[in-house]
């Protein structure tokens, strides 16, 4: 068992802003994490990957409407699967949603500006690795 912590990173549903994505993933990778960057995925594909690839952390990036019903449809299936896997979103959610977000399950929101070593003290805080557990 790898001692790295291993991030799935999608966008939900159309959303064709991948810029984000790739920061965050480059910003993950370059502090040791394994980043999978999987791209457009519906709910049910981020739970497959998720559970296939055994990840630690998944990463939705959104940048566009439809949060509300993607998120919860991808908890709902990641909860389905029994994937135990910090989630996080990123993009631009209003205030306003934030708290529903972590109350369905979420475990944080970055907003666009969240500086990337913020994320990665927050995953590293969350995820223990040596001796491969999870602490979420």
């Amino acid at each position: 068992m790898s001692n790295r912590i291993k991030v799935l990173m999608t966008k939900p549903g159309i959303d064709g802003h991948w810029r984000g994505a790739i920061v965050v993933s480059t910003a993950l990778r370059d502090a040791g994490m394994e980043v999978i960057f999987a791209g457009n995925q519906t709910p049910k594909e981020i739970a497959e990957s998720a559970l296939q690839e055994d990840v630690d952390v998944v990463g939705m990036s959104i940048l566009s409407a439809g949060y509300m019903k993607l998120v919860p449809e991808t908890l709902r299936l990641l909860k389905e699967k029994r994937v135990n896997a910090l989630v996080l979103v990123g993009g631009t959610i209003p205030k306003e949603d934030i708290q529903p977000l972590k109350q369905m399950g979420v475990d944080e929101v970055f907003t666009p500006g969240t500086p990337l070593d913020h994320i990665v003290r927050f995953v590293h805080s969350r995820v223990g690795k040596q001796d491969g557990t999870k602490n979420n």
